[in-house]
């Protein structure tokens, strides 16, 4: 399946991807601030986040990096990344609040990750896992550069929230679904699920050697 990069298609993507950039970079703020790293490192675990994933998916897939191309992307993450610094030193923000900007993260990267590989005709599965790639990435090298184990790896439900979410709005668009209705209805879908087995810890069977 391959979509035509029209201005429609090209706005959409435009949106999430900036959507996410902003999300995600707020992300990694709020994981950076219980640090207590000062302004210089919260910016650059935040602009890792918010444009690590992209980053990879790109280069990957043989495209100028989309915040080099664009730099609106490098400005939103910058400013997210500001913008929360100051909140945080206004209000109370519990410990887990970083989750919810994550989730939201989890599912504009994903569905924008998939949307961008199906555009440059991708197949329909290694589009999904560009989706999946996009959106936990940038989660990776802020949980490293934070020097805590990848939620990704550990956690509730994660990427495979990702995955299946990717692989329920490719089988939208196959379907003939609008894709502006199908990026939201998958989307929303990943942050629900994300965030439901957050709240019920559910997750998949971790490796044990038997004993």
């Amino acid at each position: 399946m391959t979509l035509n990069p029209t201005l429609a298609l090209l706005d959409s993507l435009y949106w999430i991807t900036l959507i996410a950039v902003i999300v995600s970079s707020a992300s990694g703020v709020l994981k950076a601030g219980f640090k207590k790293y000062d302004l210089f490192g919260v910016i650059i675990i935040a602009i890792a986040t918010g444009l690590g994933g992209g980053s990879l998916r790109d280069i990957l897939l043989e495209r100028e990096v989309f915040w080099i191309r664009d730099q609106s992307f490098f400005i939103a993450s910058l400013a997210s990344a500001i913008i929360i610094f100051i909140i945080a030193r206004l209000k109370v923000i519990s410990p887990r609040f970083f989750l919810i900007p994550d989730a939201a993260g989890l599912a504009t990267f994903g569905i924008a990750g998939t949307l961008v590989s199906l555009m440059v005709g991708a197949p329909w599965l290694i589009a999904s896992f560009m989706g999946v790639m996009t959106g936990t990435l940038g989660g990776i090298f802020r949980d490293i550069l934070s020097h805590e184990p990848p939620v990704v790896f550990q956690s509730t439900l994660y990427g495979t929230v990702s995955w299946g979410g990717s692989l329920l709005f490719i089988f939208l668009l196959y379907l003939g679904f609008d894709v502006t209705l199908s990026a939201i209805s998958a989307g929303i879908s990943i942050f629900v699920v994300r965030l439901l087995a957050i709240r019920f810890n559910l997750s998949l069977p971790k490796f044990r050697f038997k004993t």
